[in-house]
């Protein structure tokens, strides 16, 4: 474990110190860092919660900061495979040119969520459907979301302590008015379970956003941190290493 924890560090350090090398132009390549707290249900607690905080970057290596959000849910394990949730967040887009003009967009955002989890020999699936209702701005806006996330162990049947694994998904945002195909998400990532508490990711993120007439995409190095808080004496179970944005 201490020896794959000083390896991530140092290729933190790297993209850091190559980050200085970028320039103030538009990067084709972004950096997405997401640090996640969770306490998950399971069959004696079935109420369980998250917090979550995410940076990101218009360049490699954390450089060009341009994005943040802070948000938290509340669960309810209605059994292992369906988990209902409810969330909050706030988000803040900034220039990433004059970051000291301050927040360009900002966002208070509300959801209601269900997951449904497959777990088969060896692949697990979770299907996520979302509904937002946002304010930018002050302008109200509804918006549906739909992810589905594979995962695949690969030295253990079950993704447990000591598990390295693939997370690959798509996820498609909708809404209410014109575009109402609006984004569209891929990922695919590698990641590691060190124990019942620690799990980190590492891989690469698409993010295509939709207007009435044109189309833009940016692809994105994605890192994710995982604290699970285990309660005590809670039975044994799986649990899918999901990011929550």
């Amino acid at each position: 474990m201490l020896k794959t924890t000083i390896k991530l560090c140092l290729i933190t350090t790297l993209l850091i110190f190559n980050s200085r090398f970028v320039n103030a132009q538009d990067s084709k390549l972004g950096t997405w860092g997401i640090a996640t707290i969770v306490m998950p249900g399971d069959s004696a607690h079935r109420w369980g919660g998250y917090s979550e905080f995410q940076l990101r970057t218009n360049g490699v290596g954390f450089s060009q900061f341009q994005y943040y959000e802070a948000k938290a849910g509340v669960s309810y394990d209605i059994d292992k495979n369906f988990i209902a949730l409810l969330g909050t967040g706030t988000y803040h887009t900034y220039n990433y040119l004059d970051i000291a003009d301050g927040p360009t967009i900002n966002e208070f955002r509300v959801w209601e969520q269900m997951t449904i989890n497959q777990f088969l020999t060896p692949l697990k699936f979770e299907h996520r459907y979302r509904v937002e209702q946002r304010w930018l701005d002050g302008n109200y806006r509804n918006r549906f979301r739909y992810r589905l996330n594979m995962f695949i162990p690969l030295n253990n049947v079950k993704i447990v302590a000591k598990t390295w694994f693939i997370s690959v998904f798509d996820e498609i945002f909708f809404n209410n008015k014109a575009p109402n195909f609006e984004r569209n998400r891929v990922s695919a990532a590698l990641g590691y379970q060190f124990d019942k508490k620690w799990i980190v990711q590492a891989g690469w993120i698409n993010q295509r956003n939709y207007t009435t007439t044109t189309s833009s995409a940016k692809n994105n190095i994605m890192l994710t941190l995982m604290y699970r808080i285990n309660r005590k004496n809670s039975p044994e179970r799986e649990h899918l290493p999901t990011t929550s944005d």
